[in-house]
């Protein structure tokens, strides 16, 4: 895997992730018949917020973001992208492993929405996502929080 690491997002971000965004997404947008060049980015710069927002960084260089948002009692995993380039070696499922397991300490259950048919659903699948509803464009997705393993007993005196 190669050498990664995140940081927090800045409104400086958001037309680098509205990019990838539209990379990404394009030929899935494409086979659902609903892709609109500007209107995928259009839409990522509505609701992007920096605050709930991380830069995945692979070698130094912008590769991707992740961002996990309070809802109520749950947390929103959304825009969620790795460049291409540095697809399918491993990044991916550490910086969900991550994000996860501090959902599974703070006991709440992440939800996430991904489109039909996309290849992300497997890797939401290995990690414990399960399908909650399926719309003709959006596959809606929930993970549980995995129970803590129980604490050791203290020794008898």
């Amino acid at each position: 895997m190669a050498d990664w690491k995140t940081r927090p997002a800045s409104d400086a971000d958001v037309e680098a992730v509205a990019e990838l965004r539209a990379v990404v997404l394009r030929e899935d947008l494409e086979r659902l018949g609903r892709y609109d060049a500007r209107r995928v980015r259009q839409r990522l710069r509505d609701g992007f917020d920096a605050a709930h927002t991380r830069v995945i960084e692979v070698g130094g260089a912008f590769a991707g973001c992740v961002a996990l948002r309070p809802a109520g009692g749950v947390r929103r995993l959304e825009h969620f992208y790795l460049a291409p380039h540095v697809q399918d070696g491993g990044i991916g499922s550490a910086v969900l492993r991550e994000l996860l397991e501090r959902c599974d300490r703070d006991g709440v259950p992440v939800r996430l929405n991904v489109l039909r048919g996309s290849a992300a659903r497997r890797l939401y699948e290995r990690h414990g996502f399960l399908v909650e509803a399926e719309g003709p464009v959006d596959v809606f997705m929930v993970r549980p929080p995995s129970p803590r393993p129980p604490s050791p007993c203290p020794p008898s005196p």
